[in-house]
């Protein structure tokens, strides 16, 4: 049996589709840092997320603040965890407490609110539109 070379157009095609990463591997991020102060302690943002996209909003708190995030969605799948520093478990899981959190700030440091969409729609490509309320108070 004798073997042809590949056209040039095929193997182009061919290499193209070994070495490249599939677009559903990246999972896009937005990242923002939030600025509460004495004189701002409230922050509103809108967005939206489609699929395993994520946006993660850091502020800065001290042990003994009170941090109230409230997440409103038109996804019912849409929720927001909340990750302290230096700790692997999350301070906060939407997903099994609800879009609402208020409590005291275990210790000083950055905070990051993460607002993800749960498996089930993220697989679907599902879009979420949110408004993200964060209030930080002594």
């Amino acid at each position: 049996m004798l073997h042809r070379p590949l056209p040039l157009r095929a193997s182009l095609l061919l290499a193209a589709l070994v070495f490249t990463t599939p677009a559903w591997s990246a999972d896009p991020l937005h990242k923002e840092t939030v600025e509460l102060t004495a004189g701002k302690s409230a922050h509103s943002v809108k967005g939206k997320i489609k699929g395993y996209a994520t946006a993660e909003y850091t502020l800065s708190g001290k042990a003994g603040q009170t941090l109230s995030v409230k997440l409103k969605t038109n996804q019912p799948s849409n929720y927001f965890n909340i990750r302290q520093p230096g700790q692997d478990e999350a301070l906060f899981i939407g997903s099994t407490s609800g879009n609402t959190y208020q409590a005291k700030l275990p210790a000083d440091g950055e905070y990051t609110v993460q607002v993800y969409l749960m498996r089930n729609a993220a697989r679907r490509n599902a879009v979420a539109s949110y408004s993200l309320e964060m209030r930080l108070r002594p």
